[in-house]
């Protein structure tokens, strides 16, 4: 690490004895935590209380809530923008982190005072004598939802690359504290997760949707302040300035030397006036001429060597990034329409009642467990086989959680064909629920989406974090979420587009268009979504094999080697 590119919380020159490390690195896993105890069973919900409280319909719920998570992901780029080109990360996240606690808190008054939202009703029948939520009130509630989302954004953004921060890569030991970082990271998401959907759940059933928003901003606020308590043992990075001027600036100065012919030998590039030496590769060749020094100073006339192979690194991973934004578009799809899947079944197991919500607590503990197991078992034990330093490689770990997607359309399309085949039996179609099939058959698409969990999450954002150059960790974080963001965003879409495709008539409905979800067809949408699955999936395989990794995953350092 050059220390000189960290400084303490006063500007000073970092010990690297006293800032950094596990420490420092424990107030981040504690604040990913609280953040994800208030954000994921509020977003996982979310469609339940915009049914039931807004009283909008099957397919505006489901959008909603894709858009919901969909744009706090994309808002990461701005928080990355943020952080690396004006303010430090940890500035930022301090910035903007009251301002998700405000979103909560106007999300819990509108919940709590009937004035601001539609008067009750009857949502599981036919939703014509409901009140939708519009007006002003309904502009209450994109406020309140968007404030969270970009505050989530620009949090996400950071935090992943403030807690890399507190390793220095270039130390044997702390190369692989900063590896398992990543995987705790994601532990610390799952146990958020776990306990929110066991606390706020619980309060969204027991106790009202405005004490579990109002519960969920005093969490957020706990955590933010518990991450502002660790600023004495911090390496905070300086900002160096925009990686997306930079990539701009090479595009620019190729452009305008399009028609220059490029040198035959490296050493004629210009080489000078970058802190960081990436070494030069053949591909994307007409990026090079960025580098050639024809008589015009100036950022967007002549370029590093550098700046050239960050834009490169960046372009290469484009077609694994669209193609794992395909991958990824079932997963919020599923989530959002299996909650209300649930709320149409059975969810009584003996005495017990099951929350259909609750039933995400079953991939979250199988992530966790597989986590633990990969990080502490599975890697070291690979490692000596495959002689890769994490194991498997990046691909293979993505590529089987994307398999685990296509598995659970397949189970989901399966297990509502059987729902749907119950309600004709017993001529429930008019009905929202009561649906006698137990709430339990749904456990085993969530399951696969366990798998997901565990293994494509991790590995994507360990991909885009070790391929970027040192320059663009935060754009790498901030590429990952927009995967996950995008492929939210895509699912709307995909709702939108099959429901024109499949609507006849002046007065015909589509798919997804019922009143309720008994007359909807969402058996025939999720075997759409099986054969998009396996159609990204083998484009996956195509583009996966063809990408040459930046850093040789079979090269172990020396301290690996000793293990």
């Amino acid at each position: 690490m050059e220390t000189q590119r960290f400084v303490d919380w006063r500007g000073n020159p970092i010990s690297k004895k006293k800032h950094g490390g596990v420490r420092a690195a424990f107030f981040t896993q504690f604040m990913v935590t609280m953040t994800n105890v208030a954000y994921i069973p509020s977003s996982f919900n979310l469609v339940t209380y915009l049914r039931d409280t807004m009283h909008t319909g099957v397919a505006k719920s489901s959008t909603m809530s894709t858009n919901f998570i969909g744009i706090s992901c994309a808002f990461a780029l701005f928080g990355a923008f943020l952080s690396d080109s004006y303010i430090s990360r940890f500035k930022t996240m301090l910035i903007f982190g009251p301002f998700e606690f405000l979103g909560y808190g106007l999300l819990a008054l509108q919940a709590h005072f009937p004035s601001l939202h539609p008067p009750p009703c009857n949502t599981s029948g036919q939703l014509n004598d409901c009140q939708q939520v519009h007006g002003s009130n309904l502009v209450l509630l994109y406020i309140g939802l968007y404030t969270v989302a970009l505050v989530e954004g620009c949090m996400r953004a950071c935090l992943a690359s403030f807690g890399g921060d507190q390793f220095d890569s270039e130390d044997p030991v702390e190369s692989q504290l900063q590896s398992s970082f990543f995987n705790w990271f994601t532990f610390g998401i799952s146990l958020g997760g776990f306990t929110g959907l066991i606390l706020i759940v619980w309060l969204d059933n027991n106790r009202g949707w405005d004490y579990s928003f109002g519960v969920s901003a005093l969490l957020f606020l706990t955590g933010l302040l518990v991450l502002a308590s660790g600023f004495p043992l911090y390496r905070i990075q300086r900002p160096e300035g925009s990686p997306l001027t930079r990539i701009s600036q090479v595009i620019v100065a190729s452009f305008r030397k399009r028609n220059l012919t490029l040198p035959e030998t490296l050493e004629e590039l210009h080489l000078e006036g970058s802190s960081e030496k990436i070494s030069h590769t053949k591909g994307l060749r007409f990026l090079d001429k960025a580098c050639i020094d024809h008589g015009k100073s100036g950022a967007w006339s002549l370029c590093t060597v550098t700046q050239v192979e960050e834009t490169k690194i960046l372009l290469r991973m484009v077609p694994i990034f669209l193609i794992s934004v395909l991958n990824y578009t079932p997963i919020t799809l599923l989530l959002t329409f299996t909650v209300q899947q649930g709320n149409t079944m059975n969810t009584k197991f003996g005495k017990i009642h099951i929350s259909p919500i609750s039933l995400f607590i079953l991939p979250i503990v199988l992530q966790m467990v597989t986590l633990v197991v990969y990080d502490r078992f599975f890697v070291p034990f690979a490692r000596r086989i495959t002689g890769f330093s994490s194991g498997i490689t990046h691909f293979q770990r993505i590529g089987t959680g994307f398999v685990a997607i296509i598995i659970a359309t397949g189970i989901a399309a399966i297990v509502e064909r059987k729902r749907l085949k119950i309600i004709e039996e017993n001529g429930l179609e008019d009905l929202g629920s009561g649906v006698p099939m137990s709430v339990l058959w749904l456990t085993a698409q969530f399951l696969f989406l366990g798998i997901t969990d565990a293994t494509a999450f991790p590995g994507l954002l360990e991909f885009f974090n070790s391929e970027a150059s040192r320059g663009i960790k935060s754009l790498g974080t901030a590429i990952f979420w927009c995967t996950l963001g995008l492929g939210s965003l895509m699912g709307t879409f995909l709702i939108d587009i099959v429901n024109r495709v499949t609507r006849h008539g002046a007065g015909g409905r589509g798919w997804l268009e019922g009143d309720t979800l008994n007359q909807s067809r969402l058996d025939l949408f999720y075997w759409f979504l099986f054969a998009h699955g396996g159609v990204s999936f083998l484009i996956y395989l195509y583009l996966a094999k063809r990408y040459v990794y930046r850093c040789d995953p079979r090269i172990v350092n020396a301290w690996h080697a000793s293990l």
